[in-house]
């Protein structure tokens, strides 16, 4: 097996932060160190148990999941059971976790893990920048401290999903954001973060097809084409998987989602944002990216939460970010269905979770 990349993964739960952690824990190059949560979609003590019992669906028992700051730095909460569900994992259904929540706070584990393996380090954050922000403002050498940071989070150059100029996560806590994107300004960081918006997240959309065929990566028996000939909607609860619990899952996780967009945005199907981000930590060649100085709007009567990037070099500062503008989405759909298709297959089987 090559060297593995060591991962801190920090998210909120939702439908798409479980299939990050999934194609993670699928990943072969993939050390993961911790999961630490933070409120977003669902509440933070929500998350973490989540976040284990689906590590544990994966079949792993390594790295511990610990609960950050359970709210923004400044803003009241918000979540959106609207868009992910009660729990933050669609229609799915995840089994008891077994074993505990960490007794860590989240920002300690991340300060912890950082200085212990200086410059080893990708941090990926898939939710609200909450618990990095507060990080930093306890060591603001953390950005130094980092291999990388790869963040789900912005809209650079398209309409926001949450305002005309705001993507979800950034929306959430502003503040944070802006901490963190100042933050790594800083000169001495090796590597720019790599951010991952929706001009890329929402170029390609996981449909009925991509789930069929995930289905049949893992062996697993779906009736697909026999309820679709009854009329059937595509990915009914009744029919969406057979037996395989972890295409289950990931049927009934996306199958909301996908009604979410078939009622908000006129197509059935679903955009996995953090399961890219978290395939672009693993292989940043999956997407071409631009150098561009960005910051965070905070006061904005209008633009609150919007991620300001200087795409024609006004404000004549060095570049803090490295833009994702494209992504090779269908090479990452097929090792999005490769791995945990092969990870379902592998835990029916009773087999290891990560393959050589």
């Amino acid at each position: 097996m090559a060297e593995r990349l060591p991962l801190l993964i920090d998210c909120d739960t939702g439908i798409d932060d479980s299939l990050a952690l999934l194609y993670a824990c699928a990943s072969p190059e993939a050390e993961i160190l911790a999961v630490t949560c933070c409120s977003g979609n669902v509440e933070a003590a929500q998350v973490a148990t989540d976040r284990l019992a689906a590590v544990g669906l994966a079949g792993r028992t390594d790295g511990e999941v610990a609960i950050g700051r359970r709210t923004p730095i400044l803003r009241a909460l918000e979540t959106t059971p609207e868009t992910h569900g009660p729990r933050g994992i669609g229609h799915a259904e995840l089994p008891p976790a077994a074993r505990p929540v960490s007794e860590r706070h989240g920002v300690e584990v991340i300060l912890d893990e950082v200085r212990r393996r200086p410059g080893e380090v990708t941090l990926v954050t898939l939710g609200p920048l909450t618990n990095l922000a507060v990080a930093i403002l306890l060591e603001p050498r953390l950005p130094r401290l980092l291999r990388r940071l790869v963040l789900m989070g912005g809209t650079y150059r398209v309409a926001g999903n949450t305002s005309p100029r705001e993507e979800w996560n950034v929306h959430c806590d502003p503040e944070a954001a802006r901490i963190v994107f100042r933050a790594f300004a800083d000169p001495g960081v090796t590597e720019r973060p790599l951010a991952l918006g929706l001009d890329v997240t929402e170029q390609a959309a996981f449909t009925t097809d991509h789930m069929v065929a995930l289905a049949r990566r893992a062996g697993s028996t779906a009736d697909d084409q026999l309820a679709l000939a009854r009329g059937e909607e595509p990915m009914h609860a009744t029919r969406s998987v057979a037996s395989n619990p972890v295409v289950r899952f990931v049927a009934d996780a996306v199958r909301w989602y996908m009604e979410f967009h078939a009622k908000f945005d006129g197509f059935y199907g679903a955009y996995i944002h953090d399961a890219m981000a978290m395939a672009a930590a693993l292989d940043p060649s999956l997407v071409r990216s631009e150098a561009l100085t960005v910051d965070v709007e905070v006061a904005g009567e209008l633009t609150r939460g919007e991620t300001v990037a200087d795409w024609r070099r006004h404000v004549k500062r060095p570049a803090n970010m490295d833009v994702a503008v494209s992504i090779d989405a269908a090479a990452f759909f097929q090792r999005f269905i490769d791995r945990v298709g092969g990870l379902a297959a592998d835990r029916a089987a009773g087999t290891s979770a990560v393959r050589d």
